[in-house]
């Protein structure tokens, strides 16, 4: 099926990687939403499973290993063409994962990755509505830590 003007929605993940108290971003280097920064992820291949494709795309994207963990949100990304038309349409899942191991590198499908701290992520141009669901996942990162023992 074609990701562009798709018969069906396209099932796609993503990933809100973090590292030392940051988030992993990567800049689209194509469309829908070239130039933006987004979370690494892509489409789920048939026969698939969810979180063996968070890791499987983070890894060809990013270079790295992640442990996935939960799924975090659930959204469309649901692009027109001028004339009305679905050009893009992706329900994407996006998942909270923790770096492993490995050393960050863009691939073909970025421009640029990217560890970025949480506080400046709303500063740069973003995909529709990423700032809010790594705002989810790290306030549910921060409910599920256990107390610091002293």
């Amino acid at each position: 099926m074609s990701r562009e003007y798709p018969s069906l929605p396209v099932v796609a993940v993503g990933a809100i990687v973090t590292k030392a108290g940051k988030v992993l971003l990567v800049r689209r280097a194509r469309e829908p939403s070239r130039g933006l920064w987004s979370l690494p992820g892509g489409v789920v291949k048939r026969g698939e499973g969810l979180q063996e494709a968070v890791a499987r795309e983070v890894k060809e994207e990013c270079g790295i290993d992640v442990r996935v963990e939960e799924i975090v949100e659930v959204l469309d990304q649901i692009h027109a063409d001028r004339a009305g038309r679905v050009r893009y349409h992706y329900v994407i899942i996006d998942f909270l994962a923790s770096w492993r191991r490995g050393r960050l590198k863009a691939a073909s499908d970025i421009s640029e990755a990217s560890w970025v701290d949480p506080g400046a992520i709303r500063n740069l141009p973003l995909t529709k509505g990423l700032a809010v669901v790594v705002e989810k996942a790290l306030g549910r990162r921060r409910r599920v830590r256990p107390p610091r023992r002293n």
